[in-house]
């Protein structure tokens, strides 16, 4: 077998140009493959980083999913908030370490403003656990103190110190700023991947302020109560949109979770994270199989093109097939010349197409994270790429058979006589 793939080698070097081509073309598929499924695994992994260490989400009685989808993803709207008093009697509870109070509804071009207190940036992990990190300046500490996301930040070219002006519901409407009682950029996050790089934090304080002269969803005509007059006002929040909870125990989150739900004040609904975001996945996985089902074609693409090259280039190869034979080299061994051809230049390919991959992902993580808010990892392969390369590796060989086996059927004269 060693001088069989010595001359397999010096042969498809010989018709280096050719199947360079085919080189390159495995290496793009390789390189595509590789790349969906490295997005395909960081976006499940960004997805369900979103939230960690939360034992509990606690707000008005809906949906588990729709629960999830206003309090961590930002999207959508509450069916209705909570009461304050609700809050604060969840966060006496003798299981409950710490409560975290989300405020939603307002916005800054296109971004999500929340509404919350310090225990936010204590408390809240992401990923495997990991806490909130600055990259500038400080939690709110003024009333009029916001703290910016690293993608708002970033989208928008703010820095420390900017003068940022929310306005209330989407924001659609001019008329609905808050343009009187704009904040300063008092600290801006550092990249996380999730929803907390396109959200802006204030004070629950400051939410109150903001709507002093609103009721209903709209302002008070002829009433307007300017920055420094809100401050001087009662600013204790009537309601809240959600509570993040986290339990001394983790024994104790099924009967705490029973207690929410029995709660006589209100009705509330207290959903487990994993859980809903487990039953959302389930919602949007027909993008991952989509993604799946492209990679599965750009490899039969690929695989494609190899066998028609060597089977395009076998008719030019008669002559110097029958060569071999005529020396001496059996069927069988013009058979394993081409697999093994057919075999390097895979091996060249998909080896090509993962290096490119991984620096791909190493030099454009960051900007990728800038632009799409989707934290990519230049980690080594892991399982799934493995059997991917496996996959590709095996199908290129298997390929190759094809040719080999039409180069085994070809007989001695077939490549020595001439053909007019």
């Amino acid at each position: 077998m060693k001088p069989l793939l010595s001359l397999a080698a010096r042969s498809a070097w010989n018709r280096r140009f050719v199947l360079s081509l085919v080189v390159v073309s495995i290496a793009l598929s390789s390189f595509l493959l590789m790349g969906i499924e490295r997005i395909r695994q960081d976006v499940r992994e960004n997805f369900s980083s979103a939230v960690s260490g939360t034992d509990l989400i606690v707000g008005a009685r809906t949906g588990p999913v729709q629960l999830l989808l206003y309090s961590v993803f930002r999207i959508g709207n509450a069916t209705n908030n909570i009461r304050w008093s609700s809050a604060q009697a969840l966060a006496q509870h003798r299981a409950v370490a710490w409560m975290v109070p989300l405020s939603l509804g307002d916005s800054h071009r296109g971004f999500a403003v929340l509404g919350t207190t310090g225990d936010y940036f204590a408390h809240f992990r992401h990923g495997d656990k990991q806490p909130l990190r600055f990259h500038q300046g400080k939690p709110f500490d003024a009333l009029y103190d916001v703290v910016l996301g690293a993608e708002v930040a970033a989208r928008l070219h703010y820095k420390l110190g900017d003068r940022v002006v929310l306005a209330h519901g989407d924001g659609a409407l001019q008329a609905n700023d808050h343009a009187d009682k704009p904040f300063t950029v008092a600290g801006i996050l550092a990249p996380t991947g999730t929803p907390v790089d396109r959200t802006l934090h204030v004070s629950l304080q400051a939410i109150e302020a903001l709507h002093v002269d609103w009721i209903a969803g709209a302002k008070l005509p002829g009433m307007a109560v300017s920055a420094d007059a809100a401050a001087q006002r009662d600013l204790t929040p009537r309601s809240v949109t959600a509570v993040l909870l986290g339990l001394k125990n983790r024994a104790a989150v099924f009967s705490v979770q029973r207690e929410v739900a029995a709660f006589r004040d209100e009705p509330l609904l207290a959903i487990l994270p994993g859980v809903a975001l487990d039953e959302l996945w389930t919602v949007v996985a027909l993008g991952e199989r989509g993604l799946q089902a492209m990679s599965a074609l750009v490899a039969l693409v690929s695989v494609g093109g190899l066998v028609a090259v060597i089977l395009a280039g076998l008719n030019e190869r008669r002559r110097e097939l029958a060569i071999l034979r005529a020396v001496g080299a059996g069927p069988r061994q013009v058979l394993w010349l081409l697999a093994f051809e057919g075999a390097l230049v895979t091996v060249a390919g998909v080896a090509l197409g993962v290096v490119a991959c991984w620096l791909t992902v190493a030099l454009a993580g960051d900007w990728v994270q800038g632009q799409f808010g989707l934290a990519l990892r230049a980690a080594p392969p892991g399982a799934p790429e493995w059997r991917l390369i496996g996959a590709l590796l095996a199908g290129g060989w298997l390929a190759s058979l094809l040719p080999g086996w039409r180069a085994y059927r070809l007989s001695l004269v077939d490549g020595l006589s001439p053909r007019l």
